[in-house]
């Protein structure tokens, strides 16, 4: 049996922002303290849902019933470990090797590698 979340029950929420800093109220508590972001999702016909864990980029200003959820940071590592170990070397140094910003420094050679492994992370060619 699983407890119930705090996402089960449309809360009242207050958010204003100026992208900069901002107060997240819930059920007229001011949580701005505890929170280190948010985002909000809003979808037609459904309550909008409150994920509190990132930090806005932009001002926002809200105020409604929506469902709220709180997010926490993930550990990257058990996913670089599995993107790491599904890279063929032959092709990674092929690729770094081909860049047109690999130069002749002398970590030039594994500059080029970090790259091109943050971009194939991030689904560039």
């Amino acid at each position: 049996m699983t407890q119930p979340s705090m996402a089960d029950q449309p809360h009242q929420v207050r958010l204003t922002s100026n992208g900069l800093s901002g107060t997240v109220e819930v059920d007229g508590a001011d949580i701005s303290a505890q929170v280190q972001g948010y985002n909000l999702e809003a979808r037609v016909g459904a309550a909008p849902l409150l994920v509190l864990y990132t930090s806005p980029h932009q001002g926002v200003a809200f105020e409604g019933l929506a469902h709220v959820a709180i997010g926490t940071e993930q550990d990257p590592g058990p996913a670089v470990a599995a993107f790491l170990a599904n890279v063929d070397p032959g092709a990674l140094q092929q690729a770094a090797l081909n860049r047109d910003d690999l130069d002749n420094s002398k970590h030039g050679v594994t500059a080029a590698i970090l790259a091109q492994l943050a971009d194939w992370a991030q689904g560039k060619p």
